[in-house]
């Protein structure tokens, strides 16, 4: 009783004390301190957080914002076969303001005005009707703009330096090479293609793409694509040079053109790399690989004649009656004389000697209907519809260049099985991947040769071909002096869209050479879209620029003329080549160099080299003699 009744009582003694008002008011006070203690201390750290951050963005030195932070790691060179510079890196900058920082927006416009080349009413609208306070006022803008801002030092003004690419000979071979995108990263041609040999990565230089292109041959192609396009009033026209030998494609000119230098002025069809990926019918120039196709197989031979009435009949199983004109009454024709007069109906008569799958077959194996694989992007296979959905009228229209798309480049391809006495050479226009540190080259070779006709058969089409340069032929514009020269002509039309049906009024022209024809090292093709001259015939408008490109690059390729003396060399020639300045322990003198020539020297590693302006060298700095240091930096100023 004594020890349950005491127990009891300290319980409620306690109870009664721990519930008191006075001891709850007192606990109360005691939490309250605590959660504001502790309050405070978090608020002062997050405050002196949000102030260091804010002193870091709004007060830092403007010298500080130039410094970059990581290595600079440049996107490899695209150059020519004789290492000449097509693409390749430079420094540039973002120009940039924070509206906070700016204490006079009216002076501030005035200055960077002239440097920006924006008039300072537009640096103030923008910057006073931009919704954030962070505006990029020019992107992309040269070591001399940066400079300018640099010397002036103006308060809120932020240089973001970043790599940018420049291509010095702007429009020269400008679809094949194609461009960059802000972020540095390849958009169209090689720069897309191959991205993951040109792009750096956190440790090296990005490596250097080597093209099969000739600078000095594509700026001749280029040239007399441009003054045909013009002449002809074309909507388009292609030009390439290659060696059958190797498959090389020593130009490639596409006209309309563009400059990726400036690349906003351009258009998507000036962007187009046509002889790669646009796709059409060929034409008579067809006729040399369907008439070698139906030679080789045997069901025709060179003594094999056909009657041409100025049309091709015939009657189907079905009885309908097929009918392909002629451009003219031709009479009994053989092999030699389909492709010397371009004769229609007797290349369709020639097809009806074998079979459609045989036929099919071995125009197939010229790479018809597939990639060439060239290493540029987006490449057509054209459009060669397979034998089982062939009509009674296709083999014939096929025979004659129609009912088939192509591209340039398959053409060039399939012209190198002629060329190589039945070796066919797949074309390139990459020739190797060269390392970022320029030690080890390897070369590139998407495909093998192989053998797709007899050489007697590519033979005896060559010999037919030079017949199409006599005077009964249609390709007797095209004539060189002193050499001798394998042609085709060809003239197809175009297939309008809206109907379906082949159009009226628009032509493709074209004109195909092979030459030496007895040993051929060069091969040139021609297309000419659309053309609303005075004329649409390849044997009239496409022949003559042949000739053009013939006669230039003979002489420059150093290809022996049959008739005049020759003297025997290696097959190289020396050009005059442009020396740059030795640099060896000391500053040279760069005083009267042109731009161009001094390209080379922004590629090297080991030297720090900064361009402002364009034309020669008239000032420089550190002077010529002094001691060149691993950071020495030298500018040059041209005019």
């Amino acid at each position: 009783m004594v020890t349950t009744t005491g127990r009891t009582g300290r319980r409620g003694r306690e109870k009664k004390e721990g519930s008191s008002p006075q001891n709850r008011y007192d606990q109360g006070r005691i939490i309250y301190r605590r959660f504001w203690v502790v309050f405070f201390l978090f608020a002062v750290v997050s405050l002196s957080l949000v102030i260091r951050y804010a002193l870091l963005m709004l007060h830092q030195d403007t010298s500080e914002q130039l410094i970059i932070a990581k290595p600079y790691i440049e996107r490899g060179a695209i150059l020519d076969r004789n290492d000449r510079i097509l693409a390749m890196q430079t420094k540039l900058a973002n120009i940039s303001v924070w509206r906070p920082e700016i204490l006079d927006l009216e002076a501030l416009s005035q200055t960077l005005a002239p440097i920006l080349d924006i008039s300072a009413d537009e640096i103030s609208r923008r910057i006073t009707a931009a919704s954030s306070d962070f505006i990029y006022l020019k992107k992309q803008v040269d070591q001399s703009t940066i400079q300018k801002i640099e010397s002036q030092q103006p308060r809120g003004v932020n240089i973001e330096p970043i790599v940018g690419r420049i291509y010095p000979e702007s429009n020269l071979a400008s679809q094949i090479i194609g461009f960059v995108g802000d972020e540095g990263i390849g958009l169209e041609g090689i720069e897309y293609a191959f991205e993951s040999e040109l792009a750096p990565n956190a440790e090296r230089n990005g490596n250097q793409v080597i093209l099969t292109i000739d600078a000095n041959v594509q700026y001749i192609l280029e040239k007399i694509a441009a003054q045909t396009l013009t002449d002809n009033k074309a909507e388009a026209v292609m030009l390439m040079a290659m060696d059958p030998r190797t498959g090389d494609i020593l130009g490639s000119a596409s006209a309309p053109g563009f400059n990726p230098n400036t690349l906003q002025a351009s258009d998507e069809l000036s962007r187009m790399n046509r002889p790669a990926i646009w796709a059409y019918e060929p034409g008579s120039v067809f006729k040399i690989f369907s008439l070698s196709a139906l030679m080789d197989s045997g069901a025709i031979t060179g003594n094999s004649v056909f009657t041409c009435n100025g049309r091709y009949e015939r009657v189907t199983n079905l009885g309908e009656r097929i009918v392909i004109n002629c451009l003219a009454a031709h009479g009994r024709v053989n092999a030699r004389d389909i492709i010397r007069y371009s004769c229609n109906a007797g290349a369709a008569y020639a097809a009806d000697r074998l079979g459609a799958e045989a036929f099919y077959g071995l125009l197939q194996n010229f790479g018809f209907g597939s990639r060439v694989g060239t290493g540029n992007p987006g490449e057509t296979a054209g459009f060669f519809r397979s034998v089982d959905r062939w009509s009674d009228r296709s083999k014939p229209t096929i025979a004659m260049g129609q009912e088939l798309s192509v591209s340039a480049f398959q053409m060039l391809q399939a012209a190198t099985a002629v060329a190589n006495d039945g070796i066919l050479v797949p074309p390139r226009i990459v020739s190797r991947i060269r390392s970022s540190d320029g030690k080890t080259e390897q070369p590139f070779n998407p495909s093998t040769p192989r053998r797709v006709l007899k050489p007697e058969t590519a033979q005896v089409m060559r010999s037919y071909m030079t017949d199409v340069t006599s005077i009964t032929g249609t390709g007797w514009r095209a004539n060189v002096e002193d050499i001798s020269l394998a042609v085709k002509t060809g003239t197809a039309q175009v297939v309008d869209p809206a109907t379906g049906a082949y159009s009226s009024s628009d032509f493709i022209a074209s004109c195909m050479v092979l030459l030496p024809s007895e040993a051929p090292s060069l091969v040139l093709y021609i297309v000419i879209v659309k053309p609303q001259g005075e004329s649409y015939l390849g044997g009239r408008i496409a022949a003559p620029p042949i000739r053009q490109a013939a006669e230039a690059l003979v002489d420059y390729l150093g290809i022996p003329r049959g008739r005049n003396s020759q003297v025997n060399h290696s097959g190289s020639i020396a050009l005059p080549y442009e020396q740059i300045p030795v640099i060896e322990g000391k500053v040279p003198d760069f005083t009267g160099y042109a731009k161009r020539q001094l390209l080379p020297l922004l590629l090297r590693d080991d030297l720090h080299l900064e361009m402002k302006g364009d034309g020669w060298v008239k000032r420089q700095s550190p002077p010529p003699g002094t001691p060149l240091r691993a950071d020495t930096t030298i500018i040059l100023e041209l005019e």
